[in-house]
């Protein structure tokens, strides 16, 4: 046990100095205005780079994650109706589906499907 405890002891000793002496030893920075601003081709930003962006375009974003999620999801379904009981996978299958079509219901009946309002 006291050996286990010296050696975590030397391990954390010597991660401490080694640390210590790169961030003595390293070259400092100097804060220059150029390198902390953000990147916009080379040109010195106009505005503020936190810039507020649409809530539809968010929604949109997550909308399409959803669905991509779905289609992952769909995918192995012919391959499991090989290997399962038909109607045990019937059922799954249709619930999955039609818990799919309920939501993509509901998404255009608020509205979030359309682009322009």
């Amino acid at each position: 046990m006291m050996m286990i405890m010296t050696t975590a002891t030397m391990t954390i000793m010597l991660s401490a100095v080694i640390m210590t002496l790169t961030t003595l030893i390293s070259k400092k920075m100097n804060e220059d205005r150029e390198k902390s601003s953000p990147f916009e081709c080379g040109f010195d930003p106009k505005n503020s780079a936190r810039l507020p962006f649409s809530s539809r375009f968010f929604l949109i974003a997550v909308i399409f994650m959803i669905f991509d999620v779905e289609i992952a999801l769909l995918l192995p379904m012919p391959v499991t109706m090989m290997t399962s009981n038909i109607k045990s996978w019937m059922t799954i299958s249709t619930a999955f589906l039609l818990i799919l079509i309920i939501g993509l219901y509901h998404e255009w009946n608020q509205g979030s499907l359309e682009w322009s309002n």
